[in-house]
């Protein structure tokens, strides 16, 4: 049996006691008399200890709350990069239509892809910008990994050498300042395709 003691404070505490004989006590305080609880809520140090406690046992739900959050936005971000990628893809694809492969020239067809000048994996600005994008045929695409120097010699003649420099210079850029994709500005793209012309 818990032998009963008098509710005297100690500690922090100093003061708060009322004297009765207790059985359950935190700093010499007694919980069922109410002195305890009485400090908790009423004295500076009291406060501080009952804000550190909510802190501790809040600590782990605020930890789970940002992690859903984090998982929620990743989430949202990798949708809007595949539906911006499929809006500027189908672009291209429509814009191209009728025109020959950009590396090799074959004449257009329906499995034509949207082929990347610079990698898109690699060069993450220029991944949906539409001058590194080109109808290009499943072979050129896929099994010579974009026919790199034939790109390089028919794209001067389809986007004109100006564009060409520009897109040359902003691949330069990539390299030290790649692009970091929001939510914002993957609608800004998919807006921007809506007022291109076909």
């Amino acid at each position: 049996m818990i032998k009963e003691k008098k509710c005297k404070g100690s500690g922090l505490a100093i003061g708060y006691g009322c004297g009765k004989l207790t059985q359950f006590r935190v700093y010499g305080l007694g919980k069922m008399c109410g002195c305890y609880s009485n400090w908790l809520l009423n004295s500076e140090n009291g406060k501080i200890k009952l804000q550190k406690s909510i802190l501790k046992i809040q600590k782990p739900r605020l930890d789970l709350e940002t992690k859903e959050r984090e998982e929620k936005e990743n989430k949202s971000l990798k949708l809007a990069k595949l539906n911006t990628k499929t809006q500027v893809h189908a672009f291209v694809r429509e814009r191209d239509k009728g025109k020959s492969c950009i590396s090799c020239e074959v004449e257009w067809n329906e499995t034509f892809q949207a082929g990347h000048f610079y990698k898109s994996e690699t060069f993450e600005t220029l991944k949906y910008h539409l001058d590194n994008i080109h109808g290009q045929c499943f072979r050129c695409n896929n099994f010579l990994d974009g026919n790199f120097d034939n790109y390089s010699l028919n794209l001067t003649k389809r986007i004109g050498i100006d564009r060409y420099d520009k897109l040359v210079k902003l691949a330069k850029v990539d390299k030290h300042h790649s692009k970091v994709w929001n939510l914002e500005n993957l609608k800004q793209i998919r807006e921007d395709l809506k007022k291109h012309s076909i």
